[in-house]
């Protein structure tokens, strides 16, 4: 097989080789304020897969580069890109002289993107998807816009999640096992440390991995390939956090082959833009490498970034319209201070050892080891036999009294004015209510956190070799292994002694939570609750072949990977007493993919692009286990996903006019997702009790992606450019799913959990959270004295809530009286009705200005020393708009979520997600 794969391809070669390459290049590049050569600059051919990077005088080489007009890329990162059309004599050799780079103080504007990602991506809720964060390295001008104009409004490249994207260090992927997506703050405030940058788009190829349908990222954190010198910023904003402060040194190799980066930031707010929401957080970094000869060089990368900040609360319309947009229901004043009660802490230390080989002078072999451990912790409130503490609680609300029709106006009127004066979380109260427990020291409410504490190994090799000069291999192999303990965890007993480890919900050994250690009491830092251990391994390969001629290249790739997922559960629940403790079946998916794409090059400047993928992919652990916390259930019928992916492109590259415009068509198929919730209606109990507590297990869901992207640059004139920027998609679920519950209150009284809904009757619904249209115009000067200033105005529709996936089965309108052996429907329920009621909610359409500008002067002629600043403000005209938002399950039959909402203002409402208004960030920095 060997023999007939390396055969074929020289024969590809032989039969697609046009011409003999004789004409050659070179160059120096030098800063354009100190005039000193810049090292580690690369320069490429354009629409070729030949690419060189300056040595330490800034001296570049092609030993052979195309006749005619072939367009030379000059860049680095923090310097304006130079494009050269050259003209090329065959047999001669172009010397370019000296070419100047500019710093592009542009590129502060992604110390500012850090405030879009890390406030809100990862979070458990629905309104919280952006990918800005994927495109942080990218300069393509559509993709600029999505990450900055558009990711505030939780924009997503092509509809897709982050966990269809690749982010990388040294090669090793970030995204997490158990969701599939990158955690940003394991890095978050390290932006000069993390700025060494690739990224590709979609399903095109990649050097580091096989990668998805949505792009990679690869942050490069080799010590010698940082620019030497010093760098310290400050920064002021008022998103989710208010100050920070950032110091960055890079040493540069030196003579005996070492070279070492280190870099520390502290970001901190009282409160940020939403009321109640604190932000701390602290980063090191660390990159050493010590080159032992031109063969062999050796890195150690060190990462530690903490991270506490106070969560925000989504809300109803009717707490929306009494409250304000900023108004958050999760924080309360305790001494004299506003005390959140869902704080998110961070803290997953990364440690990376890599090996860097350069076995010949067309072939490298780069290996990498990395061990991350730490923590997450999401807080909440914890209570026994006590009122709700939670300000929006539905029984607390004018709402509520007014739906039970027995109230005047003015009496209603009261009930808002309570409201409003007891709008936050009364801590006090609490302290007292422990105190007056009945039982001495026995706690009714306390603070705990859902914790995740993982300890992951991870390992990876990659090959990269020119096989000739139009053939290039990429190959490797990646390995996961990890232990994910999760637990609940007591952090305060708010004035009390102790706490009760039972669920009051529930009476004899189905209320304990450890019928190994039955009538538990449990003190801080004790766990509680559910205690389990999440294992998973996961190895995955892939080799890549890239062909490069005159005329058009294309490549192959293929990949194989094998994942294997297994709980081991800590405690004996008593619901689930045979089936909680111990460890479960592995559960173990093997899966494939290929790819190919293909370039056309009309000419140096007009090209034409095709990309394809086929691949299968394992479903995140989270989807695994339907109820992780009590028990070894395996979810029931959970396949592989299966991933289909194309896109055909036109680029244009010239001096003055840059642009790409791009079809796509994306189809994601047999995906899955599980949510929990209380719902009125659902359950089967024998008591007769139809409401229960459930996770919802949605299967067999089919997403599908289709639409046209658009992205044009046009130098008007030396100082002046103009950036358009256009996305038209529809993003559907292309057909209907299926529906399962897991209901504990079932499963106390000795029935299957499970119980099967059938038929999720979703098709042609829009998929959530995320605007289907944008359109961005934006002008900037330039001016030659090193300042610069620019507008943009973006305009986005498209975006709908979430909808309740239980209310689109049979069970919302077939009556469930047991004596309804015909199955009619509830009275009412006509299609028109139905159809009325369940029609998803689109959200208003909205227009952002922002305003962007900078200035930067040299300190000294003698050397490369600068200071300057970065400005900005988003949303100028501080526009509200909904980001986000999610039907509540509540009420799951028709003539419940009809009576709700017969006054116009459910309790039981859509909750919704809110954008920020005019916010501002300036940051100055020094470079010496």
């Amino acid at each position: 097989m060997k023999k007939l794969v390396l055969s074929t391809l020289f024969v590809l070669q032989a039969v697609l080789v046009f011409a003999q390459q004789t004409s050659a290049l070179k160059g120096k590049v030098v800063d354009a304020k100190s005039q000193k050569p810049l090292q580690n600059v690369v320069a490429t051919i354009q629409s070729t897969n030949q690419s060189v990077v300056t040595d330490a005088e800034g001296i570049f080489n092609f030993k052979s580069i195309p006749d005619g007009e072939p367009v030379l890329v000059v860049s680095s990162t923090g310097y304006r890109t130079q494009t050269f059309v050259l003209d090329v004599t065959a047999g001669q050799t172009v010397d370019l002289g000296i070419i100047t780079l500019e710093e592009d103080i542009t590129t502060e504007q992604q110390l500012s993107l850090v405030t879009i990602t890390e406030n809100d991506l990862g979070d458990d809720n629905t309104g919280s998807e952006s990918t800005s964060g994927l495109l942080q390295s990218s300069r393509d001008t559509y993709q600029q816009a999505a990450a900055f104009n558009w990711g505030q409004a939780r924009f997503r490249i092509r509809g897709l999640d982050n966990q269809y994207g690749t982010t990388m260090i040294n090669g090793i992927s970030m995204n997490k096992i158990y969701d599939g997506r990158p955690q940003w703050s394991n890095w978050g405030g390290l932006n000069d440390a993390t700025r060494n940058q690739e990224f590709t788009m979609g399903s095109a190829a990649s050097e580091y991995t096989f990668g998805s349908i949505l792009g990679t990222q690869e942050i490069d954190t080799r010590a010698s390939h940082y620019r030497p010198g010093n760098r310290i910023t400050m920064s002021g904003t008022n998103t989710n956090y208010s100050w920070r402060a950032m110091g960055t040194h890079a040493s540069g190799l030196n003579d005996k082959g070492w070279a070492y980066v280190v870099s520390a930031s502290r970001r901190w707010a009282e409160e940020g833009y939403f009321d109640g929401t604190d932000y701390s957080a602290n980063s090191l970094f660390a990159s050493v490498e010590k080159k032992f000869n031109d063969k062999h060089s050796l890195n150690f990368t060190s990462i530690y970034a903490e991270n506490s900040r106070g969560k925000s609360s989504p809300n109803t319309q009717e707490v929306t319209d009494i409250m304000g947009v900023k108004y958050n229901s999760y924080w309360g004043w305790q001494d004299g201070h506003k005390r959140n009660s869902r704080d998110k802490d961070i803290a997953e230390p990364i440690n990376m050892l890599s090996h860097y080989w350069k076995i010949s002078e067309n072939t490298t072999l780069n290996t990498n080891v990395a061990y991350q451990t730490g923590k997450i912790g999401n807080s909440r409130l914890d209570y026994q036999n006590g009122n709700n503490p939670d300000p929006t609680y539905y029984k607390k609300l004018p709402s509520y009294f007014n739906n039970l029709g027995t109230y005047t106006d003015a009496e209603i009127n009261g009930l808002r004015n309570d409201f409003i004066n007891n709008s936050q979380i009364d801590w006090n109260a609490m302290y007292i209510a422990n105190q007056n427990s009945g039982f001495p020291g026995r706690s009714i409410y306390v603070l705990y956190e859902d914790r995740t504490d993982d300890t992951q190994w991870s390992a990876n090799s990659l090959l990269n070799s020119s096989l000739s000069d139009h053939v290039s291999m990429n190959a490797g192999i990646n390995f996961k292994k990890l232990k994910s303990h999760n637990f609940q965890n007591l952090l305060d007993l708010m004035g009390g002694t102790y706490f009760a480890d039972i669920d009051p919900f529930y009476s004899g050994d189905t209320s304990q939570s450890d019928l190994n250690n039955p009538n538990r009491y449990v003190f801080e830092n004790d766990t509680y609750g559910y205690n389990y251990n999440l294992f998973a391994t996961v190895f995955d390969g892939f080799t890549q072949f890239k062909f490069n001629y005159n005329k058009f290249d294309f490549y192959l790739a293929q990949s194989f990977s094998r994942t294997e997922y297994q709980r081991e559960g800590l405690y004996r629940n008593g619901i689930y007493a045979d089936n909680s403790y111990g460890k479960s079946q592995k559960t173990t998916y093997e899966n494939f993919g290929f790819k190919g794409g293909l370039t056309y090059k009309i000419n140096g400047r007009h090209l034409l692009d095709f990309n394809g993928l086929y691949m299968t992919k394992a479903p995140i652990m989270r989807n695994v286990f339907s109820n992780a916390r009590l028990n070894n259930n395996i979810t029931p019928s959970l396949t592989e996903e299966s991933i289909v992916g194309a896109d055909a492109s036109y680029i244009i590259r010239s001096p003055k006019l840059k642009g790409r415009i791009t079809g796509f068509y994306n189809k994601i198929s047999n995906s899955s997702e599980i949510s929990f919730y209380y719902a009125e209606s659902i359950g089967e109990a024998t008591s007769g009790d139809t409401d229960s507590f459930v996770s919802e297990i949605v299967t067999g869901l089919d997403k599908q992606a289709m639409g046209a992207e658009l992205g044009l640059e046009y130098q008007i004139t030396s100082t002046i450019k103009a950036t358009a920027s256009a996305s038209y998609g529809q993003y559907i679920y292309s057909d209907n799913a299926k529906l399962l519950t897991n209901d504990d209150g079932r499963a106390a009284e000795g029935l299957n959990p499970i119980r099967n809904f059938g038929t999720v009757y979703i098709k042609d619904y829009h998929q959530p959270g995320l605007p289907e249209q944008a359109y961005s115009f934006g002008l900037e000067y330039r001016d030659p004295n090193y300042w610069w200033v620019g507008a943009n105005i973006n305009y986005l529709t498209g975006s709908y809530v979430d909808v309740s996936s239980i209310l689109r089965t049979d069970n919302f309108i077939i009556d469930s009286d047991p004596n309804n052996t015909q199955g009619y429907s509830y009275p009412g329920a006509t299609e028109p009705n139905v159809r009325r009621i369940l029609k998803q909610e689109k959200f208003d359409d909205f227009m952002l200005l922002n305003l962007i500008g900078g200035k930067s002067w040299r300190l000294s002629s003698k050397n490369r020393n600068t200071f300057g600043f970065f400005a900005s403000i988003n949303n100028l005209l501080d526009v509200e708009y909904k980001t986000g938002g999610f039907e509540q399950s509540r009420k799951a039959t028709y003539p419940d979520l009809v009576a709700d909402q017969a006054n116009g203002t459910p309790s039981f409402g859509t909750k919704y997600f809110y954008g920020y208004g005019r916010t501002y960030f300036v940051n100055f920095y020094i470079n010496f």
